[in-house]
């Protein structure tokens, strides 16, 4: 399961990138960009779900 988290972080992170390096091109495509920041969203959720399982709940 750490693994799968790791992998999402960096696939995270490249998406990130990928998002940026469009924004700064001289005509950035608008439609790709959603989509790419939708699947970014979609992997902080799938990123959180796995953080929440591994990260027992501590009640105080």
């Amino acid at each position: 399961m750490r693994k799968r988290l790791e992998t999402l972080r960096i696939e995270h992170r490249d998406l990130d990138a990928a998002i940026d390096a469009l924004t700064a091109s001289g005509s950035p495509d608008q439609l790709q960009i959603a989509r790419l920041k939708k699947r970014k969203l979609r992997l902080k959720d799938q990123i959180a779900l796995i953080e929440d399982a591994l990260l027992p709940d501590i009640i105080a």
